[in-house]
């Protein structure tokens, strides 16, 4: 057993940042499509375009730049403050894991 360790960052009330959002972001960054990365995570487009409008109106500057045009204009990329939220995120991921591996280490001795 390989325990995992889900972080999710809660600002305020219903303001959060953790995995999903997360792999959204990471999923934008690589394909280039808002469409393709809720396809690619099984999440509507309307889902992944109501996680982004949220995420754009959280922080000060939007996170996602959307471009309008379809297949063939359309597309989505990270901003500067997008591209530096998701780093922030993996590192506190790193982190955390980093901070909790020997405790996971003990309680998995202590599993049968």
């Amino acid at each position: 057993m390989n325990p995992d360790c889900p972080i999710r960052l809660i600002f305020s009330g219903d303001l959060s940042f953790g995995p999903g959002k997360a792999e959204l972001l990471e999923k934008i960054t690589e394909l280039g499509s808002l469409n393709a990365a809720a396809s690619s995570m099984d999440m509507s487009y309307m889902k992944a375009w109501k996680m982004i409008k949220s995420l754009n109106a959280t922080f000060k500057e939007p996170l996602v730049e959307l471009r309008r045009g379809g297949k063939a204009q359309g597309g989505a990329q990270l901003t500067a403050t997008g591209e530096m939220v998701l780093s922030l995120y993996q590192q506190s991921v790193i982190s955390a894991e980093k901070a909790v591996s020997t405790k996971l280490d003990q309680l998995k001795a202590l599993m049968s």
